[in-house]
């Protein structure tokens, strides 16, 4: 994994960072017993995903990679041997 830079984008960045701070907001109503702020923290969470696709789609995230396997090896082609005369 260390190989493939996962996550090292400003999308990837940007949606984690949004939807932790939705997550502390939320945690801090649960513990005050506020449910219209812990939905609001919800909301942020949620958006934090939203956003991060949208950077996606804008082009700043991880370019699609091919359906190939990309540690596999190229499979080796034989040459038939040549017919000594």
């Amino acid at each position: 994994m260390a190989g493939s830079s996962h996550g090292h984008t400003p999308a990837a960045w940007t949606g984690v960072i949004i939807a932790f701070i939705g997550f502390c907001v939320a945690g801090a109503f649960m513990v005050m017993a506020q449910p219209v702020g812990f939905w609001a923290g919800m909301v942020i969470t949620v958006l934090g995903g939203v956003v991060g696709a949208i950077m996606r789609a804008m082009g700043l995230g991880q370019p699609k990679q091919s359906r190939a396997l990309p540690h596999a090896a190229p499979a080796a082609r034989r040459e038939p041997a040549a017919a000594e005369s």
